[in-house]
């Protein structure tokens, strides 16, 4: 049986009217940037994350960029971020003028490990920049004590984790600011791109908007060096029909995800771990083997898709040569890096396709 290892056409086939009455009615009303659209799509994603106020922006790259814009982060200043992201999380540091200071992961959950933040700290640290990754929440409640004893602002880094919960509270709700991405991937996606950021400050939001748009607070008049980064209507309304039903979809997710963690039982398989305190979403189901390639290789040619999440840590790419972190500085997203594999998760799977995978891993011989 052929499992890709993502597919939308359950979703899209299930909310395809929906879907379709969204892009009619933007086309109808014959407007397409900051209008009707966004302005219900923030008020309702912002209820969902249980903060005040939502910016929709252009991706999820650019709702970091202007949230730490926003909070006066730039040229001289550190952000401590995971050395095991996407690299879009140091991307956004570096875009703002600042300076990433990578700090290990635990490696059972691959986020940032709250004990290691404090002594990255300098005088010139500005901010912490939790990544809920893969779907899983960070450990917040030490994050957030380190950074009131610090007097330092935390950005969440939400990209892959809409919907999940920290001790009951939903991820995004914890920092000053936390950022969204709603590429088509994502487990709330546009038929694009987009993002957002939501935060409970009127004056942080209303400086993130006039970023976005130009630096503009009213039109021609800018108060900012601003960029062009704004949620359009289409994609603000193709979000807010998915938005009522992501809830159930996360929960398919994590039915998904349980038969996973309850079927595969290989010894040279490392299956994810899950804290208490976590409610995750499972935007990516990531194990860990020494043999990957070998069961990347293997999966494949039983039909089953896999991903590499992710095979160069942010320190030893090319476009971060200058920062001089030699291999085998940051030795946990190197091993992460290494043995991670992602396999199948999404909404729509059916059982067959659960037990394929299940099947397969277990019987990998290599």
């Amino acid at each position: 049986m052929k499992v890709p290892f993502v597919s939308f056409v359950p979703m899209e086939q299930e909310l395809a009217a929906e879907l379709r009455g969204a892009f009619e009615r933007v086309f109808r009303a014959s407007w397409y940037i900051k209008g009707k659209e966004d302005a219900a799509f923030e008020s309702a994603f912002s209820e969902f994350c249980g903060r005040e106020h939502c910016v929709g922006t252009g991706n999820g790259l650019d709702a970091l960029i202007l949230a730490l814009e926003a909070l006066g982060i730039g040229q001289g200043d550190e952000v401590i971020v995971p050395s095991d992201t996407y690299i879009a999380t140091a991307l956004a540091v570096t875009n703002a003028g600042a300076m990433p200071v990578f700090v290990e992961p635990d490696i059972r959950t691959y986020n940032i490990d709250p004990a290691r933040i404090e002594e990255k700290i300098t005088a010139r640290t500005k901010a912490i920049m939790p990544v809920h990754l893969y779907g899983l929440p960070c450990d917040m409640d030490p994050i957030m004590d380190i950074a009131r004893r610090h007097h330092l602002f935390v950005v969440e880094d939400c990209a892959q984790a809409h919907g999940a919960a920290y001790k009951g509270q939903a991820v995004g709700s914890f920092g000053d600011a936390a950022g969204f991405s709603f590429y088509p991937g994502k487990n709330l996606g546009a038929l694009g791109d987009g993002g957002a950021v939501v935060t409970d400050s009127k004056a942080l939001a209303d400086k993130i908007r006039a970023l976005g748009n130009y630096g503009s607070d009213y039109k021609y008049h800018n108060i900012y060096q601003g960029h062009n980064s704004r949620l359009d209507e289409l994609q603000a309304a193709f979000l807010a029909a998915k938005l009522p039903h992501l809830n159930r979809m996360n929960a398919q997710r994590r039915v998904i995800a349980q038969r996973y963690l309850e079927g595969i039982r290989h010894p040279d398989v490392i299956l994810p771990y899950v804290p208490e305190y976590a409610s995750p979403v499972w935007h990516v189901f990531a194990v860990r083997t020494q043999k990957r390639d070998a069961l990347a290789a293997y999966l494949a040619d039983r039909g089953i898709g896999t991903m590499k999440h992710y095979p160069i840590p942010m320190h030893l790419q090319d476009c971060y040569r200058e920062l001089q972190i030699p291999q085998g500085a940051l030795p946990i997203a190197e091993e992460i890096s290494a043995t991670e594999l992602s396999l199948p998760m999404y909404y729509g799977m059916t059982d067959a396709q659960i037990d394929a995978v299940i099947d397969a891993v277990n019987g990998f011989d290599r």
